[in-house]
């Protein structure tokens, strides 16, 4: 953890954040970056919220830790909750308290964190009721649904001073990133104002199944939650609900945090100025509503960062796959997951030499959380720079959904000009939902 100062993502956060935090009413003394007591005991005590496919990937991997306890566990489905309750007493030997509402769970003295992995418009309120429960937080990328619950997430964490980290594991379960980052940083591939991303679809259709009553085991009403009321469809809840605006952003806010990670982290970036997108859901004939095909163009200071989105993704690199190009005037660098090659004038520079390591390696996303737990050190990838990450994604969806370029003022966090786009910076909750 003693890295920080110079390579944590956000080390550089510049004024610009301060004031944010200042201006959304968080004071001195809340904006500090010192966090609450650690457990009392070296087992840490934590109850999972929401556990579908992500949720009891996410509790199995927090549960082959020596020091958790998996106390709690909270779903909506009736289905689900069997389930992890199974696994739970097979791994740990002891039954966890079981939940229907996550109110509930987070009223337990005993709990030191909670994980938080539910659909996406379901992120921001556990985890804000949980900072002020005094939990520590693990959410699941991408942070939030909308810009404004992110906001409010910041706003809870650091107030309430909790350790936090959001669920983006290849930031630090492989070491890809890490060695991108430092070969940008050495100056080795010289200027760089265009970074591409890229992102295969592929083209399986969702079906076009009909409205039906809702599964006895699942409180569909409950699942919506802030989200508008409507009927029960089987491709609006669990994995496909992400392919509808009402809940999640489609396959880019899937991806966004991921990508662009390394992006942020090599070039230290804010947010763009301004952002445009134009695509459609072409590729497929179904019931989802999020593209499958986007282009995507982000301006920040002296930098262009593009996305694109399709069944195939972008031509070049084939054998990268998904990946991100870093285009500068010396070499071109282009990274997925696991790997990255330097191209200089058009060929792979088969005998480049990497600069020596100096960012050290991570104990992996999950063990670094528990670390910080304990140490009350901020995490690599803590709701501030989940924050900072995600908003570009849904900045970019905005603009697919308006059909404008939009000019976005970070420091308020609102879009500037005549548009309609800020009715989709912070969403209306149904009733009686409040984001607070």
């Amino acid at each position: 953890m003693t890295e920080f100062a110079t390579n944590h993502p956000d080390a550089r956060a510049s004024r610009r954040t301060f004031v944010q935090l200042v201006a959304g009413g968080i004071g001195l003394a809340a904006a500090s970056r010192s966090h609450a007591r650690a457990p009392a005991s070296d087992k840490i005590q934590v109850g999972f919220i929401g556990l579908g496919r992500q949720g009891t990937s996410r509790l199995n991997e927090f549960m082959k830790q020596p020091d958790v306890v998996a106390a709690a566990v909270c779903d909506l489905d009736g289905t689900h909750l069997d389930a992890a309750v199974a696994a739970v007493e097979k791994a740990q030997g002891h039954k966890p308290a079981q939940y229907h509402d996550f109110r509930k769970l987070l009223e337990r003295k005993d709990l030191d964190a909670v994980m938080v992995a539910t659909p996406d418009h379901w992120h921001a309120l556990p985890a804000i009721h949980a900072c002020q429960a005094g939990k520590d937080v693990f959410v699941e990328k991408p942070l939030a649904y909308s810009i404004g619950e992110g906001r409010a997430m910041v706003a809870a964490a650091l107030k309430h001073k909790r350790i936090t980290q959001m669920g983006n594991h290849i930031h630090n379960d492989r070491p890809t990133y890490r060695r991108v980052v430092e070969v940008i940083r050495s100056g080795a591939l010289g200027q760089i104002h265009r970074v591409d991303c890229s992102l295969a679809t592929g083209n399986t259709p969702l079906g076009k199944p009909a409205d039906a009553a809702p599964p006895p085991e699942l409180d569909y009403a409950f699942w919506l939650g802030p989200a508008p009321k409507r009927p029960y469809n089987p491709l609006r809840s669990h994995f496909t609900y992400r392919y509808f605006w009402d809940y999640s952003g489609g396959a880019l806010i899937d991806f966004w945090c991921h990508y662009t990670d390394v992006v942020h982290w090599a070039l230290d970036l804010q947010a763009p100025k301004s952002i445009s997108a134009t695509g459609g859901r072409w590729g497929v004939d179904d019931a989802g509503e999020t593209p499958d095909t986007l282009e995507v163009l982000c301006e920040f200071p002296s930098l262009i960062l593009t996305w694109t989105l399709h069944p195939q993704g972008r031509p070049g690199f084939d054998s990268m796959g998904s990946s991100v190009i870093f285009e500068g005037s010396a070499a071109t660098l282009v990274t997925n997951y696991n790997r990255y090659e330097v191209y200089v004038k058009g060929k792979k520079e088969e005998s480049f030499r990497p600069p020596p390591p100096t960012i050290a390696d991570s104990p992996g996303h999950i063990r670094e959380f528990l670390d910080s737990i304990k140490s009350r050190q901020r995490t690599t990838c803590d709701i501030e720079y989940g924050h900072r990450l995600t908003k570009g994604g849904l900045l970019a969806n905005i603009a697919y959904r308006t059909g404008e370029r939009l000019y976005w003022d970070d420091a308020q966090e609102r879009f500037t000009g005549r548009t309609h786009a800020n009715q989709y910076v912070t969403r209306r909750y149904q009733k009686p939902w409040k984001l607070a």
